[in-house]
């Protein structure tokens, strides 16, 4: 089975990208700057750990991993591997590193599972994954995830979150929210009192009208006839 050259998953506060441990490296890191390039709005501010497993990555390796994704406003948070020749050259680069045996809290796998078109025998149904945020979004941050997003408590004006699949909101989404961020015009985004700074789904994307609502309800937006509606949900 051939390795795969990158695999993204989503981790609290950011992203968990890792690279083949056998693959040339110019290669692992064209394909790596291709994949960003290919969804900069998803990658957007993202905190980035690189996992690069028993790899021996030089320091001027690292060193251009680090000004690549630094080129396109992400940061380089943390490295996890077994190498000492890796981990020597993090230090010298000031990241900090880790081995990969440090738990690091997955959220949202890269790829979405597929969907079967019928109920298996048992009529056992798959769900997708996707991430679970117990907190509110305040000012500045942001939520990526390949899946679902839930969150329990506010979105702020300033904070984002971007998803491949739906948004929930259970509380105040008062900032940015992109549902369906890879095309997906079926997402959906619902919350309990909803005036987004900015609210898309898929390429569509709508704002909040100025002035006060006289009456908050809970409500959903959804892409019909090639444009965002909401609804409310009495």
């Amino acid at each position: 089975m051939q390795e795969e050259l990158i695999a993204i998953k989503g981790v609290n506060d950011g992203l968990l990208i890792s690279l083949s441990t056998t693959e040339k490296w110019q290669s692992v890191t064209d394909q790596l700057a291709a994949r960003i390039d290919e969804r900069a709005e998803f990658f957007n501010g993202a905190k980035i750990t690189i996992e690069l497993g028993t790899r021996p990555v030089p320091k001027y390796e690292l060193s251009s991993l680090k000004a690549l994704l630094e080129r396109r406003g992400l940061k380089l948070s943390l490295v996890l591997s077994e190498s000492d020749t890796t981990r020597s050259s993090a230090t010298a680069l000031k990241v900090p590193t880790e081995r990969n045996g440090r738990p690091v809290a997955v959220v949202a796998p890269a790829k979405l599972p597929e969907l079967q078109e019928t109920a298996p025998v048992n009529s056992e149904e798959t769900g997708t994954q996707g991430t679970l945020v117990r907190r509110t979004l305040r000012s500045g941050r942001t939520i990526h995830s390949e899946g679902h997003v839930v969150v329990f408590g506010d979105v702020n004006p300033g904070a984002k979150v971007i998803a491949a699949g739906d948004i929930i909101v259970w509380g105040k989404l008062r900032g940015y929210a992109h549902a369906g961020v890879h095309g997906d015009e079926s997402a959906i985004v619902c919350a309990l009192d909803m005036s987004p700074s900015q609210l898309r789904i898929a390429g569509h994307v709508v704002t909040s009208p100025p002035g006060k609502r006289k009456k908050i309800v809970p409500e959903v937006a959804m892409v019909r006839n090639s444009q965002i509606i909401v609804e409310a949900r009495d």
